[in-house]
């Protein structure tokens, strides 16, 4: 009597499997509502057929006028560059580490709405992230990729990181805004009651 065969295959198959039904939707939905993914936002209209859409959201115990100047951590490149979102206009350019490649401002709106978007040789992406008041001192942050990548080895290499990688670089910006507006919402909101105890 024969023995089960090499049960290998199986798993090589059932992790792929389990990677896309199970594990890729949590990594492009982090934080979000299912109504928050499926929102239209301004910006969805740049990349029309996209291979990954990734909504991803934080709530923020700070106003939309505390947080909107910290949107360079979400934005911004890793290193070397700190761009002031309130001086941000349609058409400036946010570099990256090289200087002639980065986001391209699209809109601004400032305390609401900043949409950027990249048009490289292999890859078409919009990265929208809205400000929602929720009032109480609280704000509602939504980011929004949209990703579509051009044939080819480094489109697919692209592709693979936007759906992993990507999302501990987007998890920990928006990690960021949160802890340094909530920081400094409270530090603003307690200078001035520390000031009247002088005599």
């Amino acid at each position: 009597m024969r023995g089960f065969s090499n049960p290998r295959p199986f798993w090589w198959a059932a992790v792929p499997v389990a990677y896309l039904l199970l594990v890729r939707p949590r990594l492009l939905r982090w934080g979000a509502t299912r109504e928050e993914a499926r929102a239209a936002l301004p910006g969805d209209e740049l990349v029309t057929h996209p291979h990954v859409v990734a909504t991803r959201a934080v709530t923020i115990e700070a106003p939309p006028e505390a947080v909107w100047p910290w949107l360079a951590q979400v934005s911004g490149p890793d290193q070397g560059f700190a761009p002031e979102p309130g001086k941000l206009g349609v058409g400036d350019l946010l570099p990256a580490k090289g200087g002639d490649v980065g986001y391209r401002v699209t809109q601004a709106e400032p305390d609401r709405l900043l949409v950027l978007s990249i048009r490289a040789f292999h890859v078409t992406l919009a990265w929208t992230i809205a400000l929602r008041d929720l009032g109480e001192g609280r704000t509602r942050l939504v980011s929004r990729q949209r990703i579509r990548c051009r044939p080819g080895v480094p489109g697919l290499v692209y592709l693979l990181l936007s759906q992993s990688a990507d999302f501990l670089a987007v998890r920990g910006r928006l990690a960021a805004v949160k802890t340094l507006a909530e920081r400094e919402f409270r530090r603003s909101f307690l200078e001035p009651r520390v000031g009247s105890r002088v005599p």
